[in-house]
């Protein structure tokens, strides 16, 4: 989730620089266009799982263009929620990156074997929480909808790269060589 992190960590800076960028951001195109990329990785998310790693991606960073679009005129300019959410989308994603994703060749056949069982009986898809978080951004009166969401869709993101990862990994039956 680099594009997401990097957006992340873009947003922080300009908040904390107070930047005449920031007037870009809350323009009409920033909106629609974030908009427009969010629904459409929704869609090839639904449709395509062989860039799942780049739907999520681009999904996360459009949608926290578009929050920030959104809700911004809605709050003060000093107002710390911007700063304070973007800075944990930063940890919780870089966490996920570092800790789960990047440490998938330590993990025991047990956990794994339990991680792909909770996968499979798992009702809810990826595309259907990044639906979640895209009604999330439009219910202005409850403001720790949408980091919640995000950090559903982050965990389901971790779940399925990691396990995406490992049933590429499993060597196939006929390769396998006989013992004497």
């Amino acid at each position: 989730m680099f594009i997401f992190i990097g957006l992340s960590l873009a947003l922080c800076f300009l908040l904390q620089a107070e930047s005449p960028w920031l007037a870009y951001l809350v323009s009409p195109w920033v909106l629609y266009g974030g908009l427009a990329v969010a629904v459409g990785c929704t869609v090839a998310m639904a449709v395509d799982k062989g860039w799942a790693r780049l739907w999520h991606d681009l999904f996360s960073g459009s949608v926290l263009l578009v929050w920030y679009a959104y809700w911004q005129p809605l709050f003060k300019d000093d107002t710390p929620v911007f700063f304070a959410y973007a800075l944990y989308f930063v940890f919780m994603a870089a966490f996920i990156e570092l800790f789960f994703i990047g440490q998938r060749e330590n993990i025991d056949k047990e956990v794994l074997r339990q991680l792909q069982v909770l996968a499979q009986n798992f009702r809810v898809k990826s595309w259907m929480v990044m639906l979640l978080v895209l009604y999330s951004l439009d219910l202005l009166e409850h403001y720790m909808l949408y980091p919640v969401a995000m950090t559903l869709l982050m965990a389901r993101f971790a779940l399925s790269t990691y396990l995406q990862v490992e049933t590429a990994k499993k060597p196939s039956p006929r390769r396998q060589t006989k013992n004497s």
